[in-house]
Parts: structure tokens; sequence; C-alpha cells
């Protein structure tokens, strides 16, 4: 608890005040990345697989984006470095120790940008949503990753409409959300990669699937180039009687 105390504290100052709510729960995926380290392993290393594939087939390669940079595990940053002239990580909330990795590295390349990238505003305020249109303005842009982001903005669009009025959203706002990125990614000049879990089931220790959901609402996906299991709770992480898995899928 002392060290989520401290990146909580340290990261308050840094962060601008409409993503501070967001920095607790970005502590508590570092604090939990860090237990289960060894059981996300594989779902890291695949993922850092398919965005080096990606990143091999951009030409040029000036700017590469990365959506949702969060903890930097999942994110071949080294290598993305040294191959693109600029990297651009963009997340809620970069948290201390992501930073401080970082100034360790001595990457002059990378910058930092703090942006909402789930487009739910716009849609509360009856637009439509477009949540990656600003990407369209940037210049030499030759790689737009987004990295284990889609299904979170679902999860934190959930979060959020419980707290807001009834009929404030339409029912629809977590389909039309997740539509929203995909269909933003496809409509940039640029090379992209897409990984995100897609399903989640809870598993008993028999291997008998209790529970599961559809991470996408609904919304369909074409076939991926490639697909995992992620053990986001292994057992022993929330209970000794089940763990928790989710689905991953990988376009580039």
């Amino acid at each position: 608890m002392i060290l989520e105390a401290l990146n909580y504290a340290a990261t308050f100052p840094v962060t601008t005040p409409a993503h501070r709510p967001f920095i607790r729960s970005s502590v508590n995926l570092w604090s939990r990345a860090r237990r289960c380290a060894k059981a996300w392993a594989p779902h890291e290393d695949n993922t850092r697989g398919a965005i080096l594939a990606a990143a091999s087939a951009a030409k040029p390669r000036r700017t590469a984006v990365v959506l949702g940079s969060g903890l930097l595990r999942d994110v071949p940053l080294r290598p993305l470095a040294a191959a693109f002239d600029t990297v651009v990580l963009i997340d809620l909330v970069h948290l201390a120790s992501v930073r401080l990795w970082l100034g360790v590295q001595g990457l002059k390349n990378v910058r930092l940008i703090e942006r909402d990238l789930s487009g739910y505003d716009a849609l509360k305020a009856g637009q439509t949503p477009e949540p990656l249109d600003f990407l369209r303005r940037v210049p030499y842009l030759d790689l737009v990753i987004s990295a284990n982001l889609l299904s979170q903005i679902g999860r934190g669009v959930k979060r959020r409409l419980e707290k807001e009025p009834p009929g404030t959203l339409p029912e629809d706002a977590v389909a039309r959300l997740i539509a929203a990125h995909i269909d933003g990614l496809h409509q940039l000049p640029a090379k992209t990669c897409l990984v995100t879990d897609t399903r989640f089931e809870v598993v008993d220790r028999t291997g008998a699937v209790r529970d599961a959901a559809d991470l996408m609402a609904g919304v369909p996906l074409a076939a991926a180039k490639a697909e995992w299991n992620w053990p986001v709770a292994p057992l022993g992480e929330e209970s000794r009687d089940y763990q928790i898995v989710h689905q991953v899928g990988a376009w580039f």
C-alpha cells in the first residue's frame, strides 16, 4: 500500500484536474500488474509482437501514436523510439512510475499527452462522437496503435453512466463509442494496430465457465490476425475458486 500511495501522490500534481479522478484506477492496475506479472507475461509478449509487426509494415516511419499507453508493459517502446522519429503516448493518466521509467530511459523523441479518448462528452452533448478525429491533423502520422484500450472505454462509460441521471446518454452508448473508436482507426491515413480484449469468462478450478460477457457490446469485428487468452485475474487474485480470463485479438 505504501508504494501505491506514493505513486498516487506523485502522479496527482502532474495530472490535469479533469483527469485526477482516474488516477486511482491507474494505480490499482499498476499494483495488479505487479502481482500478476508472471500470469500476464504471455499477453504482454503477444501484444508487443503485434505492435512490432504493425510497425515493421509502416512506411515511412516518422510519427507513431500509442492510444492507451498505460503502464507501457505491453508497449515495445524502445524499439518504437528507435524506429520512428517521434512516438506520442496518449492516455487519461501517465503515472509517476511511468514518467520516472521514461526519464531513466532517456528517450528524447517520446511525447506524453493526456486525453480522454472515449468520445463520452461528445455523445453526451448530442454530437456524433469522433474520438480519433484529432489524429487526422497530426502531421507525418505513419502508425497508430490502440493498445488494450477499447474494452476499457466500454467499462469506463458504464461506470460514468451509473452516476448520470437516466436518459443522459442513449441506451446504446457503450456500443456507439466502441464502434466510433474502431471506425476512427479505419479512417486514418496511417498503418493501424488494434489490440483489445473482446470477451471475459469466469472459470472455476475444474475449467467450467461460470459466467461470460461480450466486452464489445455486440459491435462486430473482423477476424483477428492473432488471438490469445489473458488471465486478468488468475486463481488467487480475486478468489481461490475461480479465475477471470479475457479473450484478446489483434488486428494489424
